[in-house]
């Protein structure tokens, strides 16, 4: 009864279940008195204390958090150097008459000499609108970027605060194109190239900018640039030179004089296309204009008349056509001893009329 008395008590129920099993056994097998005298020689349990668990958010005050100390606070004189410094504030211009630039901008601090590599070290960036820098007293080199608009000053720091405002001279160029007759051209199948006005010694432009998206603000230094426009990707190309203005937004608007054309080998006018067909577009001189392989081949070809050649199991059929600017159409060559057949009827683009 000693043993269960105890159990009963809860003393033991602390312990792992295992080990209550194993005292259970060997009091049951020792003498009555040696069981009396174990469990008469145990020691009393502490209470066991559990903390104190903080309520849900909403029913109750929340546990006190310890206070902590700053650590490494980049505003911290002792972590900033160079806060005691003289302070540079910059502010950047289009124009001499324009309002100063808010956001956009990109504002480098170079040291002015060179170093072992040849490069001047860079010591600062900022990006936004006007900024400021702590700059030790001495030379640098200011660079302001605004696209691919920038300028350039040489600043010399005294232990006086000074404000500097950076005139970049520049303006904005936007970009478009439509069909010949006012036609809508899809913006995925346009794009454009920016290059410099002068040709150097072999007669080539730089490419300042390619790739450029239409309706799409590109931010140049005034002057003139020469604007390519591609759309598609064979012939249809235009070239016009457009000039910047400072402080001006310049929208150009050039005009192709070219159709989207699809071609396919049939057996019979208005048959089913034939697959691992390839296909050759030459000008009526030879020139190749642009070659694919597939059942269809479609492409954006520039106002004039063509050769189309189409190769097929050793097989070669040709035929003349010709492309009026803005009316797509589809072109069909007959498999059929290597004879030709008229151009199907217009077929205007998605939601454009028949030109004609």
């Amino acid at each position: 009864m000693g043993v269960f008395q105890t159990i009963a008590a809860g003393s033991i129920l602390r312990k792992p279940l295992f080990a209550v099993v194993a005292f259970a056994c060997v009091a049951l097998t020792a003498p009555a008195g040696f069981a009396q005298s174990l469990t008469q020689d145990l020691p009393e349990t502490a209470p066991l204390e559990l903390p104190n668990i903080a309520p849900p958010a909403g029913k109750g005050d929340l546990p006190k958090i310890p206070n902590l100390n700053e650590y490494a606070n980049p505003k911290a004189p002792q972590n900033s150097p160079l806060i005691n410094e003289p302070e540079l504030v910059l502010t950047a211009k289009l124009s001499e008459e324009s309002d100063a630039i808010s956001r956009g901008l990109v504002w480098r601090v170079f040291s002015p000499e060179p170093g072992p590599d040849g490069k001047l070290s860079l010591l600062a960036t900022a990006k936004g609108g006007t900024t400021s820098f702590n700059l030790a007293p001495g030379s640098y080199l200011i660079h302001v970027a605004f696209g691919r608009a920038g300028a350039t000053k040489r600043i010399s720091m005294t232990r006086a605060k000074r404000s500097e405002t950076m005139i970049l001279d520049a303006g904005g160029i936007k970009l478009n194109a439509v069909l010949s007759g006012g036609g809508r051209i899809p913006p995925d199948r346009l794009r454009f190239a920016i290059y410099e006005d002068h040709e150097d010694a072999n007669g080539e432009r730089a490419l300042i900018i390619p790739d450029v998206k239409p309706d799409s603000v590109v931010r140049l230094n005034t002057g003139t640039y020469q604007i390519v426009s591609n759309y598609g990707t064979a012939n249809a190309v235009i070239r016009s030179d457009i000039r910047v203005e400072a402080g001006k937004i310049t929208e150009a608007n050039v005009e192709h004089r070219a159709a989207l054309m699809t071609m396919k080998l049939v057996r019979e006018a208005g048959g089913e296309a034939l697959a691992d067909t390839a296909w050759s577009v030459l000008t009526t001189s030879g020139d190749i204009v642009r070659e694919s392989v597939g059942a269809f081949a479609s492409m954006v070809l520039a106002e004039g008349e063509y050769v189309i050649v189409a190769k097929n199991k050793d097989k070669i059929y040709q035929r003349d056509f010709k492309v009026v600017a803005g009316r797509n159409e589809d072109v069909e060559v007959i498999a059929s001893n290597g004879a030709s057949t008229a151009a199907t009827p217009n077929q205007p683009a998605d939601g454009e009329e028949p030109l004609d």
